[in-house]
């Protein structure tokens, strides 16, 4: 039922339209921090997100189980499978609503990272419990990378 038949954590990093650019280096540069603490990252994305992803990464460096967004969104609420950690990366509405989605259907500590050009905008726009980083990145990924970067440092290390 569960993802954590054996003491491994797992991560579900949570992809939705690739329009903002940061978003696909910031997801290889998690699942890259994820595995080098020892948590298996989980990508699950819209089409176009993963294909990004896989052409990022062809020989699967950093990038292990690649899955369909919708698809993972029906096992985590069917009870087929959940996650230690989830971040969910924002930049629109949407992406708001896929994070309030997890909030509500998983049992994993929710992370959300919102950035684009509006990303202080849809902070505001949380209303359920989850741990914000923001950053108004859209393509010099370094912003959201530091914040990112002071967040992994204690967020690994909870629950």
């Amino acid at each position: 039922m569960s993802e954590k038949n054996t003491s491994e954590k797992t991560a579900l990093i949570l992809l939705g339209c690739p329009q903002v650019p940061v978003q696909t280096s910031m997801a290889l540069y998690l699942a890259h921090g994820l595995s080098q603490r020892g948590i298996r990252p989980v990508v699950a994305g819209t089409t176009a997100a993963r294909r990004l992803m896989e052409v990022a990464d062809p020989d699967r460096h950093y990038l292990g189980e690649m899955a369909d967004l919708d698809a993972t969104i029906d096992e985590i609420t069917g009870k087929v499978r959940d996650f230690d950690l989830c971040f969910v990366f924002i930049h629109n509405d949407s992406g708001v609503a896929y994070a309030g989605t997890m909030a509500y259907i998983s049992r994993a500590r929710l992370y959300a990272l919102l950035f684009g050009e509006h990303a202080e905008d849809l902070v505001g726009e949380i209303e359920f419990p989850c741990e914000v980083i923001a950053a108004k990145a859209v393509h010099n990924p370094m912003p959201l990378k530091r914040r990112l970067d002071e967040v992994m440092q204690w967020a690994v290390s909870k629950r």
